[in-house]
């Protein structure tokens, strides 16, 4: 009895760890629980009981944890709380992206009750607003699933008929074959300052009330963005019924509401509003750039930036659109405004985020690409090879950035990047050995350098398989040591050595 006892008390990661050594060796519950039967058939668990251990339910016997034991040839104690190996609990993500997760052990520490009283109080605590909290989790949840969402892909193709390049007229016929009526509308540019309190404007460029869809007139000169708003709300209308909400939308920077210092209450509709915005902005883009149409097409423009023009759809579209698309997985997308706000963030490569978006840090890496174009604005896109290391190891990432310019003239830039360590060793080449010695070039070249020619022809070949045209451009440019924050610089010497100016 005392020994059962003793096992409860340290059995808090034991389910977790079960799980994860079961999905390692490919088991299904069914294989382990016939495992354990041929071991001993007495004691071997059944499939809803193993399935009762692993979410933390219930805890075996310990005669019956050495029968499972037994099946992984490990030693019983490595399964409870102080076996050292962190590694055993920590649930794996294959190759989808966005940061590392952890283990929600214990169980009971993390159950629904208590993490409904925590998370408000976190969110008090840091100033966290329930808006941004809401869009954290979205984006936590779009990058785990690597941009993949079937259903809002098919939603917009049935209301499209997967139609690529549609002029303003059809998409008008679009919205009011739905039933919306379309209202012109003049409004003017809100000034004030941001959720940082940094001043910013945003003019509201549309909203859609009871099947009517009021857009302004501003629009009439950017057709790009007047589709792009017909889209978002034929999304709501088509996804949501509407819902009985308004839905505004804006271009710029919102100013928060008289109070610069915003709430950080959080409630469900928060959440709710914050998932039918990004399911209806989805449901925009897969109706813009139908998924098959416009892979081809990217695939004859060798992912070219510019086809945004052809196909008479923002930049912003396009770039979102190749992340979701492109048959290789490992994408990032960023959209940065200055001094410092990410407007929109996705890491289907799990690329460290080079700044907040939830708050604003003293020592960005301004060799990053889309921070570097905010202060040297150019009328091209521009292609960038970059060493970041991430996790104690170098990766090599490519990316394509550009200047734009929004409805209220504010500049930001955006930027589509991949992780090329993926593809390099899919050619059964050594990723680690070639950023490595990409990275001892770059530091010996003060924090950049031209790339060298062996390593220039084996990212060349990636790049004419990948088909994405901007990589072999960014060759071309010395490539340049980033890193997520300032006071973790590689370069020698550190750009954030009691002088700024030299990331400048």
């Amino acid at each position: 009895m005392k020994s059962e006892q003793s096992l409860i008390r340290k059995s808090h990661f034991l389910g977790t760890k079960i799980r994860n050594l079961r999905k390692r060796n490919h088991l299904t519950m069914e294989d382990l629980s016939t495992r354990c039967m041929r071991v001993d058939p007495q004691l071997a668990p059944s499939v809803s009981y193993l399935s009762m251990i692993e979410r933390g339910k219930r805890v075996p016997s310990a005669d019956m944890l050495a029968v499972i034991a037994v099946v992984f040839q490990k030693d019983v104690h490595w399964f409870l709380d102080d076996n050292p190996e962190s590694e055993a609990i920590i649930p794996t993500k294959g190759n989808r992206g966005g940061i590392e997760g952890i283990a929600l052990e214990p169980s009971f520490l993390f159950s629904q009750d208590i993490l409904q009283i925590a998370i408000p109080e976190m969110l008090s605590q840091t100033g966290t607003t329930g808006r941004q909290f809401a869009h954290l989790l979205i984006r936590a949840h779009q990058e785990h699933h690597q941009n993949h969402f079937p259903d809002l892909e098919r939603a917009a193709e049935e209301v499209g008929l997967k139609q690529l390049a549609m002029s303003v007229e059809e998409m008008m016929f679009l919205a009011k074959r739905l039933g919306f009526s379309l209202n012109w509308q003049s409004k003017s540019v809100e000034y004030g300052v941001d959720e940082m309190g940094n001043p910013c404007r945003a003019i509201q460029t549309s909203f859609a009330e009871d099947n009517k869809i009021y857009l302004n007139d501003i629009l009439q000169g950017c057709p790009t963005r007047l589709k792009y708003d017909l889209a978002v709300h034929m999304g709501h209308k088509v996804l949501h019924s509407q819902a009985g909400l308004k839905t505004v939308l804006m271009s710029g920077r919102k100013p928060v509401s008289d109070n610069p210092t915003p709430s950080s209450g959080l409630n469900a509709q928060d959440i709710l509003h914050a998932w039918r915005s990004f399911e209806a902005s989805f449901f925009a883009g897969a109706l813009l750039c139908p998924k098959l149409a416009f892979r081809q097409l990217l695939d004859k423009q060798g992912y070219d930036i510019k086809v945004h023009q052809q196909l008479g759809v923002s930049a912003s579209v396009v770039m979102r659109r190749m992340t979701v698309v492109s048959p290789y997985p490992h994408w990032h997308y960023f959209d940065a405004y200055a001094p410092g706000k990410l407007k929109a963030v996705y890491r289907g490569n799990g690329i460290p985020l080079p700044w907040g978006n939830m708050r604003q840090v003293q020592d960005p890496c301004q060799h990053w690409a889309v921070f570097r174009l905010i202060n040297q604005k150019q009328t091209e896109s521009s292609a960038q090879i970059s060493i970041l290391e991430v996790d104690g190891q170098p990766r090599i990432y490519c990316c394509e950035s550009m200047n734009v310019d929004d409805l209220t003239d504010i500049s930001h830039v955006l930027c589509a990047g991949i992780d090329l360590n993926p593809a390099i060793e899919a050619q059964g080449k050594d990723a680690t050995a070639i950023a490595t010695a990409l990275k001892q070039a770059c530091v010996k070249g003060g924090g950049s350098s031209a790339i060298p020619s062996k390593i220039k022809r084996d990212i060349a070949t990636v790049a004419k398989i990948l088909n994405i045209g901007w990589i072999e451009r960014g060759l071309d440019s010395e490539a340049r040591l980033i890193c997520a924050r300032g006071n973790h610089c590689p370069r020698m010497p550190s750009c954030y050595q009691g002088d700024t100016s030299s990331c400048e």
